[in-house]
């Protein structure tokens, strides 16, 4: 398989010395569904945090329903027929309906109603593990009991800059007859592919992270957002079908991760995990997690009007780069 990438260059007349200036900018093309991004000059685009997200905690706890004295009485409970008790409930980890669902079968489960403020290099295996293991029973679930809703995320969007409405840190899963865009695209890549990607990373080494057991980890050759890290779980096709060990591994494997971000200065991310229907041969699960701006008055957000509408990310931070500062949490 060819990693395919373009140069482009771009030429201006610098302000000051009249002296003509090029800059490169690298068009690459995702080997999987074909949409392309570019890599900018590194120009400092996404500087580190500096906000006192501490004291932003503080402010915001008092009204959150997602704290303890108001998660039962101003969070829903799911029906029956989902389950019984109304929620699902894994060590600290609390799931139920999002209030304002975005498909048939919408849920929002928080790590620890205690835990209101969450920076990143405090998100452990532990904590991971529990919220995802209630999202796991949430999509089986939800299977069981409409059987026409197949297809399954569970994803995040982690402080408010990656478009959280709330503080509280907290997951959310969808469960529908019909896939997003993205899976669509994804389930549509025939099974040789990702194993002739996954083996060509391997291979060319600048951007694999390296394997958690089960499931494989790299740095996104042509990414949709800054840092962007992908992972593939070989033999399952659905959140629905991850069993406890799996779900430890990939908890494990998205602390690193984390942690990973938070040395680099970041606080705020979004997280896909793409299921397509159980048993669909030859898919693997698979994941994106990417850093978002992060916050503070007046910031830059990052995503404009190339990652919007024309689908196509833009990023100053080479993947290779990023590899080399996450990678080390892999070996």
């Amino acid at each position: 398989m060819e990693l395919h990438r373009e140069l482009l260059t771009a030429e201006m007349i610098e302000p000051g010395t009249g002296k003509p200036v090029r800059s490169s900018i690298e068009v690459r093309f995702d080997p999987l569904t074909g949409h392309s991004s570019r890599i900018l000059p590194e120009r400092g685009l996404m500087p580190a945090s500096d906000f006192d997200l501490e004291a932003f905690a503080r402010q915001t706890r008092s009204g959150c329903p997602f704290c303890p004295g108001q998660i039962d009485r101003l969070t829903p409970k799911l029906p029956a027929r989902i389950h019984p008790g109304g929620r699902i409930a894994s060590g600290e980890a609390a799931l139920f309906p999002n209030l304002h669902a975005y498909s048939s079968h919408s849920s929002v489960s928080v790590y620890s109603p205690r835990l209101h403020y969450l920076p990143l290099e405090a998100i452990t295996p532990r904590l991971l593990t529990d919220n995802l293991a209630t999202q796991v029973a949430f999509a089986k679930a939800v299977m069981a009991a409409d059987p026409g809703a197949r297809w399954a995320s569970i994803n995040a969007n982690h402080m408010l800059p990656s478009g959280s409405s709330l503080f509280h840190p907290h997951l959310q899963g969808i469960v529908d007859t019909q896939p997003t865009t993205m899976q669509r695209m994804l389930a549509d890549v025939p099974a040789q592919r990702f194993a002739a990607y996954l083996e060509t990373e391997r291979h060319a080494g600048e951007r694999y992270l390296g394997d958690t057991g089960r499931i494989q980890w790299m740095a996104s050759f042509a990414p949709i957002a800054p840092v962007e890290v992908r992972a593939f779980a070989d033999g399952i096709s659905s959140p629905a079908e991850l069993d406890d060990d799996l779900t430890a591994e990939l908890a494990d494997g998205l602390a690193r991760v984390l942690g990973a971000y938070a040395d680099m200065g970041f606080q705020s991310f979004n997280c896909a995990i793409y299921g397509a229907p159980p048993g669909t041969e030859g898919y693997p699960l698979n994941l994106r997690l990417a850093c978002r701006s992060n916050l503070k008055p007046f910031y830059r957000s990052d995503s404009t009007f190339l990652e919007r509408l024309h689908w196509e990310g833009a990023v100053d931070l080479p993947p290779e780069t990023a590899a080399q500062r996450i990678g080390g949490r892999f070996r």
